[in-house]
């Protein structure tokens, strides 16, 4: 027998010995890992989220009788309960108007009752309009039928025509089916800043 063919008679002994010990191996290393799934979450998020009903993303649309479109997201919303209305956060909404006019409103939170047809948006609230004005207030309350809101509190402004504040703010059409408007009163005040005129 040459050196050629002993070593051809020594690999097929020593390979199959080989990969057996590496098959074996294999098996004693999967052994040592923990096969318990771990759940990518906080225990306490856990215990919130399976106490407390929630939706994620949601997104309401709708139009009022005059042809406006509503259109409200938010980035949580949890149900009322009994004498509790619902609630979400990161509001946005955006109305458009018949008119081709639009507002885009944003705040923290808000809740809705819709059993007194009245939605409330708090914290941060800011309105924008197409005609250039923004208005900042800590809460607004508006009906969930038509476009009607009223600020109860502070609100502070700024616009084409200057800075401005007022005591309450109404957002309401003033005849019926007619254009809708921003009324403010209750003290207002404005810094004028005149338009410099294009040359």
């Amino acid at each position: 027998m040459d050196r050629y063919s002993r070593l051809v008679a020594w690999l097929k002994v020593l390979l199959p010995l080989a990969a057996l010990s590496l098959f074996s191996t294999l098996f004693l290393i999967s052994r040592g890992i923990d096969t318990e799934a771990v759940i990518p979450f906080a225990e306490k998020e856990i215990e919130e989220r399976m106490r407390d009903q929630q939706v994620t993303g949601p997104f309401f649309s709708g139009t009022t009788p005059q042809g406006d479109e509503i259109m409200v997201t938010a980035t949580v919303a949890r149900p009322g309960g009994f004498g509790a209305p619902a609630e979400a956060t990161d509001l946005k909404a955006r109305i458009r108007m018949a008119d081709g006019s639009q507002l885009d409103l944003v705040a923290d939170t808000g809740t809705v009752a819709l059993d007194k047809d009245r939605a409330s948006f708090i914290g941060n609230v800011e309105i924008a309009s197409t005609n250039g004005l923004v208005v900042r207030t800590d809460r607004l309350n508006a009906a969930l039928s038509g476009i009607d809101a009223d600020s109860p509190g502070q609100i502070k402004g700024i616009g084409p025509i200057g800075v401005f504040t007022a005591g309450a703010m109404k957002i309401r059409a003033k005849n019926e089916n007619g254009p809708v408007h921003m009324l403010f009163n209750k003290g207002v005040k404005l810094i004028y800043t005149p338009q410099q005129a294009e040359r």
